[in-house]
Formats: C-alpha cells, structure tokens, sequence
C-alpha cells in the first residue's frame, strides 16, 4: 500500500493500456486471492479441505506467475521494437514452462498435526522433486529475459552499460537488474528447500517468493508508468546523447 499514491496518480487516472491493465491484474489478483488463502487457512481443516486448499494455493501461484512472465515478456517486446518472432518464441516457451508447472500440481501431502486445526504441507523426496521444477522454470524464464535485456542494451550503446534516469532504456535495465537480482536471492532458496530440505521444510518458501515477484514486477511497471503516458509500447527514435535508437512513448496500446 505504500505505492498507492503513486498507483491512483500513473495507473488509475490515466487511459489504460495493455501494460495497465496487465499491472492492475497482476496486483489484484495477488492481493485478493492471497486475502482469500488466509482466511481459509485460518479455518479449521480436515484432511479434504486441506487438500482443496493446497490445490488452490498452487493454482495461485501459478496464475501470479504467469502473469508475471508475461509482464516480463511485454517489457522485452517493447526493448525489441515491438518484434513479432521475438514475441512468438518467448510465447512458445511460457506455455512450454506453464505445462511444466501445471503438471506439477496436487503433488504434496496435505496433513492436519494432532493438536492443531490448521493445514500444513509436506512433500516427499520424491515428489517434491516435481513441484521445485516449476520454480526453475520461472528462473530459467528470468534469466532468458534478463539476457535479453543486456543483449538489448549492449547492442543499443555498445559495450558501455552506464546508465542514467533519462529514458525509458535506462529504467528497464536499472529496473530489470534489480528484479532479477532480487528475485535470484529469493527464489534460489525456495528452490534448494525442495531439493534439501526435510519433508516439513519442502516448499516453505513458495509463498514469499511468489509474493517478492508480483511486488517487484509491480514495483517495475509503476517506474515506467511514471516516466511515459501511453503504455510501454514505443516506437523508436534517434537520442543524440548515445547516437543510437532509443524508446519513446508515441505509441498507445
């Protein structure tokens, strides 16, 4: 809620492109249905509810994070000029890595402890072997478009990658190094707990690291909705300052 100023001012009071309305979704969705987990959770369980519940959570996360690609994949579509094959592989892979991810939900063992009402979650070593590759994907994903970006980025101003706040190059990179450097930290570890953790400690991690990336790529998409008035989707002019093609904000989708 601390963006919420800044949301109401860039977001809400301005036509909304596709970028806005990506970013409207990918908030709300994330806060509602994480509003709903908790209240469920915090009802008393049994072993069928509990198995719903989880069932649900990985539904969850697995709309956040598709969501979340495909924020990724309209900022580096916008990087490259609105590319149309560029657009087509990166669609290709997200579904390859949503079937992935897909395929991996209900694998856990759902159990209430003794004493207590709540669901908790365990996975076998076996199992949970399915679950983490869902999180590689999405890590695998970032890592391709942050690749993306600094190939963008070098071929745009050669091998010099001093940036400024003067353009919207500028904040992609800025934005987009962060974001990976940050989400690298979280995820790392929630991918580790599948693979080493003991059964209880397996996946103990998914919900913060689900959570850090929908409020990054929210973080990411405010930033440029700061700096343009019509969406991300540019058309490419000459800057004198780096006498290369740079982004500007003509184009509103």
């Amino acid at each position: 809620m601390a963006t919420i100023t800044d949301e109401i001012t860039f977001i809400w009071c301005r036509p909304k492109a596709l970028s806005a309305i990506l970013f409207l979704v990918n908030r709300y969705v994330a806060l509602l249905g994480n509003v709903y987990m908790l209240s469920v959770y915090l009802l008393p369980s049994s072993d069928e509810s509990c198995q719903k519940y989880l069932m649900s959570r990985d539904l969850l996360f697995f709309v956040q994070q598709i969501l979340v690609c495909l924020i990724l994949t309209i900022r580096t579509y916008a990087l490259y000029c609105r590319s149309k094959r560029l657009l087509t592989w990166m669609i290709i892979i997200i579904f390859a890595f949503g079937g992935v991810t897909a395929g991996t939900f209900g694998l856990h063992s759902s159990i209430v402890m003794p004493g207590f009402t709540h669901c908790y979650e365990s996975y076998s070593e076996e199992i949970a072997i399915s679950p983490g590759l869902g999180w590689v994907t999405l890590l695998v994903y970032e890592l391709l478009i942050f690749v993306l970006t600094i190939c963008r980025i070098c071929k745009t101003r050669g091998l010099s990658l001093a940036t400024s706040r003067r353009n919207m190059l500028d904040i992609i990179f800025q934005d987009g190094a962060m974001y990976f450097a940050v989400m690298t930290l979280a995820n790392l570890p929630n991918i580790l707990t599948y693979y080493c953790g003991s059964n209880t400690t397996r996946g103990s991690l998914a919900t913060f690291t689900s959570c850090m990336s929908v409020t990054l790529i929210s973080r990411l998409m405010l930033n440029l909705h700061k700096s343009v008035d019509a969406g991300i989707f540019t058309t490419p002019v000459r800057n004198d300052d780096y006498d290369s093609t740079v982004l500007t904000t003509r184009v509103n989708v």
